[in-house]
This record gives structure tokens, sequence and C-alpha cells, in this order.
């Protein structure tokens, strides 16, 4: 059975930069994998590509075994995205903003509503849900991307910095839904925090310029002790100089 999510050989270049190169895994359902990298290392731009914003210039990727390219709409069904920033209407209450998500998903009514309840909860929005998005704390902020992403309880979960903003207990919160939601999806989680991919993930996946240097369980990765700056020049250290 094919892994829900698989890239084989994505590019992008932009002009004569190569902001990806020929980076090629796969997740399987039950997998939380960490895509860890410095800024400009080509995370947000594979995620991007994975989830149909921007088109590889080689390779493919494939959601549940659609191409994001061939059958882009079909592929978007499968996937819940939350992206960097995670764009809203910062006019629109919660609600509102969550209601117009589900009716862009099909639902309609009772059932929209149902979902968008079922979101607020996951995600501990109750308290502001009739507050406008403009109001609210980066925090929260974040928080309403994430339940955009969960409303239609997709089978693969891409998240680009899903606790940035968050509080110490705002990020616990989230780590704890996302270890609830693991064993049904497959999940990819970009960050430059070792504690978020030591807390949650199966696997870690390091990228810098543009091509995967690691693909390892966080542990092998990082023992304890080990900070994100001495992974990283573990992994581009020359190997003479090693």
């Amino acid at each position: 059975m094919p892994a829900l999510i698989e890239i084989e050989r994505l590019t992008k270049r932009f002009g004569a930069f190569t902001a990806v190169d020929d980076v090629s895994f796969s997740v399987d359902r039950g997998e939380v994998v960490g895509f860890l990298g410095p800024n400009g290392a080509g995370k947000s731009t594979t995620m991007k590509m994975l989830a149909g914003f921007v088109t590889p210039t080689a390779g493919t990727a494939r959601i549940c075994g659609k191409d994001v390219v061939d059958s882009p709409v079909e592929a978007k069904r499968s996937l819940g995205y939350l992206p960097e920033g995670a764009p809203t209407y910062p006019e629109m209450t919660v609600t509102a903003f969550l209601m117009f998500c589900a009716r862009i998903r099909g639902y309609r009514r009772f059932e929209a509503m149902e979902r968008v309840e079922d979101a607020m909860e996951l995600t501990q929005l109750e308290s502001v849900q009739l507050q406008p998005i403009e109001t609210l704390s980066k925090g929260f902020k974040r928080r309403v991307g994430l339940a955009q992403s969960l409303l239609h309880d997709p089978p693969v979960l891409v998240l680009d910095e899903p606790t940035d903003g968050l509080d110490p207990n705002q990020k616990h919160e989230v780590r704890q839904l996302i270890r609830r939601m693991a064993p049904q999806k497959a999940i990819l989680i970009s960050t430059h925090i070792l504690e978020e991919v030591e807390a949650v993930c199966t696997r870690a996946i390091v990228i810098a310029g543009g091509r995967v240097l690691a693909d390892s369980t966080p542990a092998a990765l990082a023992p304890p002790g080990t900070t994100m700056e001495q992974v990283f020049r573990d992994l581009t250290m020359p190997k003479e100089a090693a």
C-alpha cells in the first residue's frame, strides 16, 4: 500500500536559484515527521509544492496516491494545510471564517456548523469564537489556521510551524492534539524547535540548501543534550574536517 505522502525528486528553481534540489521522501499513516532546517533551507517551498500552491520545476508529489499537479482537487481533498503565516480574512469573526472554510469544503448548514464546532473544540477557540480575527493574539490566530486545516478530518496534515507564537501551555496543548491524531494520519511538521521534534515526531528529516541531509529517528539525529545548531553543524561539516 503506498504511503499517504510521496515526494520523488522534487525540485524548484526560481531563475538561477534552486530552492529545492532533488528531494525525495515518503510519510506513512501513523508517522509524524519533523521537517527541520535553517531559514531558507527549502522547507516552506517543499510544503507549498506538496500542497499545490507552488508548481514544481521537476519531480512528483502525491497525496493519497493523487498527483498534486495532475489531480490537484482530488489531492487537496485529502490534505489539511497550515501555511506559514496562516492567512485569514481579519475582519471576519473566528466562527464566520471557519464557516466560510467549511462551505468551500462542500459542507452545508448543520454539517458545516458541526465541523466548525468540532474544529474549535480541538483547537480550544470557543472563548474567542465571536471575536474578529484581527483582534486576536498571534497564538490565537495560529490556532484559527490550525482549525481550518482540521475541518474536514483529512488523512494528511502538512503543518508549517504549527506552534509558532503560542505560549508554553498552548504549545503543550497543540502537541497533545498532534499525538492524539497521529495514529490515523500522516503528518509533516516544519519546525526549527528540536524540543518539538523530540515531543511529537517519529522521524526527523533535515534539509539545508534545498537538499535532504538526514532522515532518521529524533533520538539518532539529536542525542540528549544536543542543540539544533550542533545538528546542522555536524551534518554540514566537511567529512575531512569532522
